[in-house]
């Protein structure tokens, strides 16, 4: 069930007729795409002894991570604890108890660090009164960027030799593991990152973000920073804009992070020449938001309908130029934390 997701072409109107990118569905997966992460990570750490038969799971996730675990506890026989915040879909939060883990949710966001450290304090919380439960900590663990391998050869095999790789970025997971696999046969691909605004990942400042999925208020270290070209942040409005256009016109679409990618892999086909293989990675499916992205009344309440994107994104030399509140692009790439010191 995990795996071998087929490619679909993707062309206008997000480019012209005879150009476009070929989209990953990894909403074919029973979760999403991030079935695989959490089922590797879990064989992984059973292997090496770490999780224990029959020890409980404790992780922090906004959702598809969570659907992951919740199949592997099954798979496994492991109870699993999801610590969530009440930006959670209800609907995800009901099926994730009915596929039997216990849905912990946290009411108040971490001053600094907002709902993600929140979770993650949490989840540590959790940890001091079990020592027999292990923490996957898919922000740090490189297992979660292994995992993508499979990915990223099922692409090769699909497409041929790939010369430009889209992918949201959240954990990194899935960026750095599928990119460090396609240029094993084409060196020269770019890669582009695509986050949202708000978030802290590529050196903007944080602040409060309606996209889930993609996008940071912490700074995971299974980023790859050296790998990307470029990186893009999309706003919300314009995610909603490329959900919508592609259910409309291909039959297939998905959250924030397809939407957010679909919009930056029509720019790159656009903006670069016939008989490129572009390649996007859609981490999930449309269902999940049936109540977010594809609600008219919730949309209207936030102002994310009739604004059609702008046909190119800003550009700005540095991420710390000034704070983007649309769709911006920025071809310099910086570890935050290495800036810190």
């Amino acid at each position: 069930m995990v795996g071998h997701t087929p490619v679909l072409w993707i062309s206008t109107p997000f480019s012209s007729s005879d150009r476009g990118f070929w989209a990953k569905l990894e909403g074919f997966n029973p979760g999403g795409m991030k079935d695989r992460p959490a089922m590797h990570m879990v064989e992984r750490a059973r292997a090496r002894g770490e999780l224990q038969p029959g020890a409980r799971i404790i992780e922090s996730t906004s959702g598809t991570f969570g659907l992951g675990l919740a199949l592997a506890g099954t798979m496994y026989r492991h109870p699993v604890t999801l610590v969530t915040d009440p930006g959670m879909e209800p609907i995800i939060q009901r099926m994730l108890s009915a596929f039997g883990a216990y849905v912990d949710l946290v009411t108040e966001p971490h001053p600094a660090g907002g709902w993600q450290q929140a979770r993650r304090d949490r989840v540590a919380e959790l940890l001091s009164h079990d020592e027999h439960a292990w923490y996957p900590d898919q922000y740090n663990n490189p297992d979660n960027v292994d995992a993508y391998q499979p990915l990223a050869l099922e692409l090769n095999a699909q497409l041929g030799q790939v010369d430009m790789l889209v992918c949201s970025v959240g954990t990194g997971g899935h960026s750095a593991g599928i990119a460090r696999v396609l240029r094993q046969f084409n060196p020269d691909m770019r890669l582009i990152g695509v986050d949202t605004i708000g978030s802290t990942i590529f050196g903007q400042p944080a602040s409060s973000r309606l996209m889930r999925g993609l996008g940071s208020s912490i700074y995971p270290r299974n980023v790859d920073y050296a790998a990307f070209d470029e990186v893009h942040w999309v706003a919300p409005a314009e995610a909603v804009w490329a959900c919508r256009t592609l259910a409309a016109t291909h039959y297939a679409s998905g959250g924030w992070s397809v939407g957010a990618v679909a919009l930056v892999a029509g720019w790159a086909a656009r903006n670069h020449p016939r008989g490129t293989t572009i390649a996007a990675v859609f981490p999930d499916g449309p269902q999940r938001y049936f109540d977010t992205v594809y609600n008219d009344d919730y949309c209207r309440q936030h102002g994310l309908l009739d604004r059609d994107p702008p046909s190119e994104p800003a550009l700005i030399a540095h991420p710390g130029e000034h704070v983007v509140q649309s769709w911006t692009r920025c071809e310099t790439v910086i570890d935050p934390m290495e800036v810190a010191g």
